[in-house]
């Protein structure tokens, strides 16, 4: 399981750990959608179309590693490694929560572990590390995009 704890109330920056070791640090876009991280030496970019609802995100070589569309959205998908992982967003009473789907099972989820903070938790079997953290990049831009529009 990732947590992502962030680091400054002034930026939109969290420390990505697994099991209380950092692996990484999520440093989101002030102004635009997305964000860049760096992962066992190889810096990834994420980035978003003009309405947020698309991202991709590629490697130190350029090469597009994942992409979500319909994000947003009540479900909402990530295609990566010729596979599709599918998302749907919880109850609106459970804080917008995503739920990764195995057809009508849930096997895995994202959830925020401090609204006053920010922190988030994000247990995804089965994605590749840099893919988990793409879609935990992609899911705290969307809730700060959303809590902007909402301010």
């Amino acid at each position: 399981m990732l947590t992502a704890k962030l680091t400054s109330m002034w930026r939109s920056r969290y420390e990505i750990c697994n099991a209380d070791t950092v692996i990484a640090v999520w440093d989101g876009k002030s102004w635009t959608s997305g964000g860049d991280f760096v992962l066992d030496g190889r810096t990834y970019k994420i980035r978003a179309n003009g309405w947020g609802t698309k991202y991709s995100m590629t490697d130190d070589r350029e090469t597009v590693v994942a992409e979500a569309e319909r994000v947003g959205r009540k479900q909402w998908r990530v295609h990566a490694g010729g596979r599709t992982f599918e998302f749907v967003r919880d109850s609106i009473w459970r804080g917008g929560d995503e739920q990764l789907m195995d057809g009508e099972t849930v096997v895995g989820r994202i959830r925020r572990t401090s609204t006053w903070r920010g922190d988030v938790a994000a247990d995804l079997p089965g994605l590749p590390v840099p893919v988990q953290i793409f879609v935990l990049g992609v899911v705290i831009t969307n809730w700060n995009n959303q809590a902007a529009a909402a301010g």
